[in-house]
């Protein structure tokens, strides 16, 4: 089972979490379930939990980064990122065209009306998780 890495990690996530408006709050709860459950449904071990950049991080061994914030200058949306110089977006655009929006080769934009569709959200969080043992494979094996 996957547990949250056990530190000043967890106090200062809900610190970030709590100064976010209600809808944001809500949204990137709900990605950061997803983020849980796919470690956990995939046995990928403890995930870790950090502030990186100020932004809610999360990572498992063997997986690339997964950040994700939502920003008063654009407060529709929240973005959830990936590491820029890996194909992950890339990938996601070639496997979901019209599953979500995209912000170059570093972002999923979330509006914060939509419920995002758990199935296409969570492959996209576990190609992610697991990027290490699936970046030689063809779309990452999707």
């Amino acid at each position: 089972m996957s547990e949250i890495d056990e530190s000043n990690a967890c106090a200062d996530i809900q610190a970030k979490f709590t100064s976010y408006p209600v809808e944001a709050q809500r949204q990137l709860e709900n990605v950061r379930s997803l983020i849980f459950s796919v470690a956990e449904e995939n046995a990928l071990g403890a995930v870790e939990e950090t502030l990186k950049w100020g932004e809610p991080s999360y990572l498992v061994k063997g997986g690339s980064t997964i950040r994700m914030d939502w920003k008063p200058k654009d407060p529709d949306v929240i973005r959830v990122y990936f590491h820029c110089q890996t194909v992950l977006v890339e990938t996601f655009k070639e496997v979901y065209p019209d599953e979500f929006q995209y912000e170059g080769k570093r972002a999923i934009v979330i509006p914060l009306s939509a419920y995002p569709a758990s199935g296409p959200l969570s492959h996209c969080l576990q190609m992610a998780l697991k990027y290490h043992s699936l970046k030689q494979r063809p779309l990452l094996g999707a």
